[in-house]
């Protein structure tokens, strides 16, 4: 196990911290511009992008940059922004960590425009002192055109897909979610 006491890898800990940060600010301004050189250099080679909902799935940085080239072609202007965040580095191994992103979107897929809430769940690997994502898993609180935003919150069925509305994966989904309801009905 590492010595995750020295100053020197307490110090890791806080700029690995900082750059994954960054990390995930640079894949909000990629997606935004465009910027598909940006985008690539935010993956490891063999990274993995998958929703919940089934609507995004590549292994494989070409795979991966081939499925957001075509979720450009549809996807209109956008603007995605992070909130808050949870960065975990391995005490293992400080070249791994995970987190989750809290995250919202604005786009206008098909020429609708839309918001989306977002739970990334991410894995990531330094590689030569850089941060990568080695995986994410987008989970929604909804996707949808904005005028649908005020009758379709309150319902399951809040995330439009091309086959029509789908349940929203969280949080709904969420185990804690389930416990809680029971128990209050209980």
């Amino acid at each position: 196990m590492a010595d995750v006491t020295s100053l020197e890898s307490r110090l890791d800990r806080i700029e690995s911290r900082f750059a994954i940060e960054d990390l995930c600010m640079r894949y909000c301004i990629a997606c935004d511009d465009r910027d598909t050189a940006l985008l690539a250099g935010c993956f490891t080679p063999d990274v993995s992008i998958v929703a919940s909902n089934g609507s995004m799935n590549a292994q494989g940085r070409d795979a991966v940059m081939a499925m957001y080239d075509q979720l450009f072609r549809v996807r209109g202007p956008g603007f995605h922004w992070s909130h808050d965040r949870t960065i975990t580095i391995d005490r293992e191994n400080p070249d791994r960590a995970t987190g989750h992103i809290l995250a919202h979107a604005e786009t206008c897929p098909a020429g609708r425009v839309s918001i989306a809430g977002i739970r990334y769940s991410d894995r990531y690997e330094r590689h030569d002192g850089t941060w990568y994502f080695a995986s994410r898993v987008l989970d929604f609180v909804y996707y949808m055109p904005l005028r649908d935003y005020l009758d379709r919150f309150p319902k399951r069925e809040r995330v439009l897909t091309p086959d029509g509305w789908a349940e929203a994966d969280f949080p709904e989904g969420a185990a804690s979610w389930s416990q809680w309801h029971e128990a209050e009905s209980g």
